[in-house]
Order: structure tokens, then C-alpha cells, then sequence
């Protein structure tokens, strides 16, 4: 009798750790309404002007041009 007792109070043990348990759900908090929208910034200032750029250098001298044909002879008039 003494077996007995201690063998079905191993089984109601082993039964009772065996059980399912549900698991915790935890619901995420829903985020509230967005807040206003904030005012508009100013509008920047012109900027300031930039400098003037250097002068280029001097260009480079040009090449001779060919020599011209020779002219033709002129007619001999005589008076």
C-alpha cells in the first residue's frame, strides 16, 4: 500500500509539470494622434556677388602667311 500511494503521487506530479501553460501575451499600446504641424521657417538671403575672374593671357602670334604668285608681265605700249 505504501508503493502504491508513493507511485500515483509520482504520476500527479509528473502529470501536473507536463501541462500546457499559455504563454503571456503582452498587447503593444497603441500610439496616439500625431501633434501639430509646426510653423514655417523664414526665407534665407541673397547671397553676396562673387568676384570678377582674371584676364586670360595673350594669345599666340600668328604664323606668315605663303608669298603671293608673281603678276603678269605688263603689255609695251608704244607711242
Amino acid at each position: 500500500m505504501k508503493h502504491s500511494i508513493l507511485v500515483s503521487s509520482l504520476f500527479l506530479v509528473i502529470g501536473l509539470v507536463a501541462c500546457d501553460r499559455p504563454a503571456v501575451v503582452t498587447v503593444p499600446a497603441t500610439p496616439g494622434p500625431a501633434g501639430a504641424t509646426g510653423a514655417t521657417g523664414a526665407t534665407g538671403g541673397t547671397g553676396s556677388k562673387g568676384s570678377d575672374g582674371a584676364t586670360g593671357g595673350q594669345g599666340a602670334t600668328g604664323s606668315t602667311g605663303a608669298t603671293g604668285k608673281p603678276g603678269d608681265g605688263g603689255t609695251t605700249v608704244i607711242v
